[in-house]
């Protein structure tokens, strides 16, 4: 039994001359930000609303010619910590729907933002880091 899934917005990645003409499309629900591409092999990457840490809109000048632009999300998802939603019709108004969405959700789990800053002194996430070692002398 398929499951019905309420979008708040839904999308196409756009081409030449702001046309919809893309295998790429990109969901927005109450919980999730989903980017699905391929036609044969379809690969969907979600990210919860609620792991959003920052975003960023950017507006090239062949897409502001056609009302387009991209919102970049950055995340603490383990898989997916940087999501770009390329070449989308009116991106400021997306940017809005996800703010109120990821405000929906933080005020729903009690979650801040501050909540989702790593702690400076916990290398668990950083990949760049040197391998803390035990320097003392025994």
């Amino acid at each position: 039994m398929k499951k019905h899934i309420d979008y708040i917005w839904t999308d196409k990645k756009r081409t030449i001359f702001g046309l919809p003409i893309s295998l790429t499309r990109y969901f927005l629900t109450e919980k999730k930000i989903i980017r699905r591409t391929g036609f044969f092999n379809i690969t969907e990457d979600e990210i919860n609303i609620y792991k959003i840490t920052d975003k960023k809109l950017t507006l090239s000048f062949g897409e502001r010619i056609f009302g387009c632009g991209t919102i970049t999300i950055f995340s603490k998802d383990t898989d997916t910590r940087v999501m770009d939603i390329k070449s989308i019709k009116d991106p400021y108004r997306i940017s809005e729907l996800v703010d109120e969405a990821l405000n929906k959700e933080r005020d729903k789990y009690g979650i801040r933002g501050r909540d989702m800053i790593p702690d400076p002194h916990d290398h668990d996430d950083c990949f760049d880091c040197p391998e803390e070692t035990d320097m003392s002398n025994d």
